[in-house]
């Protein structure tokens, strides 16, 4: 009998069962090739069919026109903060960054090595416990860009909706909620989002990347690999293939399921359940702003560490696992990802009542 846990992982996270199975079933012999898809040429007819596949199914789900190029590249969101950067900026250009947590700090400091970077808010000395609203952001004269993170995974916040950018597009690390929501494309000039969270396993990073934003690279030569027009032109290195092979499967997946519509809807009454839990008392105590709360990573806190220790323990005895907080922060932390069923929810909402009820 398979006894599947209730994963809470922050990434690499759950993944449909049901194209876990389709991949255990296509592993050794891919729609009868005598071959696994990962034994297989990045130049055959059949990983082409792949590729060409999943880009299709991202512009479906998110509403992207020709104007959007989609790519698969490796080295992680972390890369693409280097990437962007050394795309578009040089001494004489600015870009705008909103700070609202680790992995926007972290892209913040990359940015630097290669422009100049206005930071349009920092929640830093705070906590990273806030979401800026548009009054609290400050914007350079003509930015290339204003960047930002739109899920933060470590501090558990989350933007409702796009930023006020000051007028330039819109550059967004979405790799902890991509595909989990609509979002307004057309205020955009690129998207990346690691797969590991919402769209697939380690390895592959997908960027969306407009091509008339593509037209505002900077004008000194760029390292062939690190230039996305190289990536664009063609397919100019080896893939991360089994990645994007089960990429396609997943996203296959989110259109059968209904789209982002429906993982937004599904998201919100997930997410809600643990909220619920949070809110009834004193006993929990969330990590952030109530209007800054992530539908995807819910961070909390219990009155002492060793409550904390006992709750993450306690639960994994039931099946729940990967609930401790990031490292940095500590506490409790429910990363509830599309993937993520809603009977683990539901498990956790009631351990969390019943751990109250005994050691409240």
């Amino acid at each position: 009998m398979m006894n599947r846990v209730h994963n809470f992982s922050a990434g690499p996270a759950t993944l449909p069962l049901s194209v876990l199975e389709k991949v255990q079933n296509e592993l050794i012999d891919y729609k009868g090739k005598g071959a696994s898809i990962i034994e297989m040429s990045h130049r055959s007819p059949e990983y082409t069919e792949v590729n060409r596949q999943a880009v299709e199914r991202i512009k479906k789900i998110t509403g992207a026109d020709d104007d959007w190029v989609v790519l698969f590249l490796q080295g992680g969101a972390s890369s693409q903060f280097m990437m962007v950067a050394h795309n578009f900026l040089n001494n004489q250009r600015t870009a705008n960054y909103i700070d609202t947590g680790t992995w926007s700090a972290k892209a913040i400091k990359e940015a630097k090595l290669f422009g100049n970077v206005h930071t349009s808010f920092s929640g830093k000395e705070g906590g990273y416990k806030h979401i800026p609203l548009s009054d609290e952001l400050s914007f350079a004269d003509d930015a290339v860009y204003t960047h930002f993170t739109s899920n933060n995974t470590v501090a558990g916040s989350q933007f409702a909706s796009e930023p006020e950018s000051g007028g330039a597009p819109l550059v967004c690390d979405a790799s902890s909620d991509f595909l989990s929501r609509p979002i307004d494309l057309e205020k955009y000039g690129l998207i990346y989002a690691g797969a590991q969270k919402n769209v697939g396993p380690a390895g592959a990073t997908v960027v969306m990347v407009r091509k008339s934003f593509l037209e505002k690279q900077r004008p000194e030569a760029i390292p062939t690999i690190l230039n996305y027009q190289t990536h664009v032109e063609k397919l100019f290195n080896t893939p991360p293939v089994f990645a994007v092979y089960m990429i396609n499967y997943v996203l296959e997946w989110v259109l059968e399921k209904g789209g982002l519509s429906y993982f937004e809807e599904f998201s919100t009454k997930k997410s809600d359940l643990i909220y619920n839990q949070i809110d009834k008392d004193d006993f929990y105590r969330g990590a952030v702003e109530n209007d800054a709360r992530s539908k995807m990573n819910i961070t909390f806190r219990l009155p002492t560490e060793e409550l904390e220790q006992k709750f993450i323990s306690e639960a994994a005895s039931e099946g729940m696992v990967n609930l401790k907080g990031h490292r940095s922060v500590g506490g409790v932390r429910a990363s509830i990802y599309n993937a993520c069923e809603l009977a683990s929810v539901k498990a956790l909402a009631d351990f969390m009542a019943n751990f109250r009820s005994k050691n409240g």
